[in-house]
């Protein structure tokens, strides 16, 4: 992929592994569009980033399908074209199988899976139209290697739909040129974890820590720009899924 005049579309972007994957691809020279729920801290992190001409923004909650909507015509008015999309936007929390309520479940589908569901439909409704693209969705490795001490069950049925979703879209849209794959991470230093303390769960990757963002975001731009690439869902996680310290 030559990238003179390509644009991204980033969900999530206003912090963590969204925002360094906005800044890994402005070092790449492609244009951006960031979506976050927050538009004052979009805002903050479109200053961070420091390239106000590659840059546009589309604040909105992804769960409402006009989002996705509103992030195609943003990078439309402002770029002309709309090449990558990464699903970044997510929650994830903690909480005993038993404690989960309907409204935890209904609030994990609404952003998790609704919104990666219709931001995507969105997008591949443009890049048909263009000939071809790519999207990288962002996953966990805990669909397939759970950790007992981390009861995720309610933010996980969520993130193996995005797994499902994107070998299912890599088979159907081969045909119009457009690749799907996933970063699969493993524990990374993000905002998402809050105050807890995550170096404490390096040590079950062999690699005896964990992950920072910019390393996530090495392989979103990898799985972006790599060709005859499509439907694979890439651990990046220090050796997690391949044994135990």
């Amino acid at each position: 992929m030559t990238v003179n005049n390509k644009t991204v579309l980033i969900t999530g972007a206003s912090s963590g592994i969204g925002l360094d994957v906005a800044r890994g691809f402005l070092k790449k020279g492609f244009n951006v569009v960031l979506n976050s729920r927050n538009p004052e801290k979009l805002k903050a992190a479109a200053e961070a980033l420091a390239e106000e001409k590659r840059i546009a923004l589309a604040p909105g909650d992804i769960g409402d399908k006009s989002t996705g909507e509103k992030m195609v015509e943003v990078a439309l008015e402002q770029f002309g074209s709309v090449d990558v999309l990464v699903n970044n936007a997510g929650i994830f929390g903690l909480k005993p199988f038993l404690e989960n309520t309907e409204e935890d479940i209904d609030r994990y589908i609404h952003i998790n899976l609704k919104g990666t569901y219709f931001v995507s439909q969105a997008v591949v409704r443009q890049m048909k139209r263009q000939g071809g693209g790519n999207i990288v969705n962002i996953g966990t490795v805990l669909i397939t290697h759970s950790i007992g001490s981390v009861p995720a069950s309610a933010a996980l049925i969520t993130k193996g739909g995005v797994h499902a979703l994107t070998t299912s879209l890599a088979s159907e849209l081969a045909e119009d040129n457009i690749r799907v794959n996933a970063v699969a991470p493993g524990m990374v230093r993000t905002p998402l974890h809050g105050g807890a303390d995550v170096d404490s769960f390096g040590g079950v990757a062999l690699m005896n820590r964990v992950g920072e963002v910019q390393e996530i975001t090495e392989a979103v731009i990898h799985l972006a720009t790599a060709s005859f690439t499509t439907g694979i869902i890439l651990p990046v996680d220090g050796g997690f899924i391949s044994g135990r310290n």
